[in-house]
């Protein structure tokens, strides 16, 4: 999310920050392959576009190599906020892969879309609220998570590497969605959201300060 914030200041696009930064190959391809199938749209955030009535869309994307020595990971989003109710839509997910080896593709598939919407969910909605003897979120209602309804598409791009060791998938694909969210938000309505769940209370807070 830094990153995003530095390339805003310097006005420069998203993408191109990350590229002109980066040398080795298989983050470059992550990024490029991503922004490729997300058809990007090159330009400095925020968005400049007039809104939608209380309707405001951007689009945002993070990169991560997990653990510094793991996952290459390259995702974007679109948002649609909602400035009215202070509620987030992500309309679409574009995510590329790169683990190595990839020995299942069908599993490797489910496991990063499910590292999505489950992470979406936690950034959008997950917090364990208490007062001073306990817990007070117990149930699906004061415990709320991502509905059917919410579920964006998830675009997944597998990079196959058979001449690289494999590293597993188990949660490589959950580090960048909030960031990715975050930095779609600000691209959106030029705020931006540091503590998660951005949820519409936390939304309407950020833009009445802005």
């Amino acid at each position: 999310g830094f990153t995003d914030e530095i390339a805003a200041a310097g006005r420069v696009d998203a993408v191109q920050f990350r590229l002109a930064r980066l040398s080795d190959r298989r983050a470059v391809e992550a990024i490029r392959r991503t922004a490729d199938a997300f058809e990007w749209d090159t330009r400095p955030s925020p968005n400049p576009r007039p809104r939608q009535g209380n309707v405001l869309v951007g689009r945002g994307i993070a990169y991560m190599r997990y653990k510094q020595m793991e996952n290459y990971v390259a995702m974007a989003m679109e948002v649609a906020v909602n400035t009215a109710s202070g509620q987030i839509q992500v309309r679409r997910v574009t995510c590329a892969h790169d683990c190595g080896l990839v020995v299942n593709p069908d599993g490797l598939r489910n496991q990063v879309e499910g590292c999505i919407v489950q992470t979406l969910s936690r950034a959008l909605h997950e917090e364990v609220k208490f007062d001073r003897s306990r817990v007070t979120s117990v149930d699906w209602t004061t415990y709320p998570i991502l509905r059917f309804r919410e579920a964006p598409a998830v675009d997944v791009i597998l990079i196959d590497r058979p001449d690289e060791p494999l590293v597993g998938a188990g949660e490589a694909a959950t580090a960048p969605v909030a960031a990715a969210l975050a930095n779609a938000v600000f691209d959106a309505t030029g705020v931006r959201l540091r503590t998660v769940p951005f949820t519409p209370a936390r939304v309407k807070a950020a833009l009445a300060r802005a």
